[in-house]
């Protein structure tokens, strides 16, 4: 299976660059996957979880307040206003990213309806890591 080069990155810095199968991504139309050979493309990005499918099957979440994405055959480049990785060491170190991506979701969008389904995604992707 050929993979794709997947870079997320904020005015901050690096959140993720590497090798992956599949991410899906929070597209301002609605959600939208790539894989590799996936046709060129840029688009605006919306509040929401980038879903990312590493080589080993395992996933990971980035949750996004807004940005913008470039696709080609090989490679998706992400431009993000601010993102914050659902990971950690330890239990608190995760409750700490869930939090800090539910504030982020909170100031993107005062639709309290429309991101319950996403920090739902967040606060599953954090049970899989505890």
């Amino acid at each position: 299976m050929e993979t794709l080069h997947l870079s997320i990155v904020t005015p901050q810095g690096k959140i993720f660059d590497g090798d992956v199968n599949m991410v899906t991504l929070p597209g301002k139309e609605g959600e939208f996957g790539v894989l590799y050979g996936h046709a060129s493309e840029v688009a605006t990005l919306g509040y929401g979880n980038i879903i990312i499918e590493k080589l080993n099957k395992h996933e990971e979440i980035v949750t996004i307040d807004w940005g913008h994405v470039k696709v080609d055959e090989k490679s998706v480049d992400v431009l993000a206003h601010g993102a914050i990785a659902i990971k950690g060491e330890s239990e608190s170190e995760i409750g700490d990213a869930i939090e800090s991506a539910i504030e982020l979701l909170r100031s993107a969008s005062d639709n309290n309806t429309a991101i319950t389904s996403v920090i739902s995604k967040i606060e599953d992707a954090g049970k899989k890591y505890l």
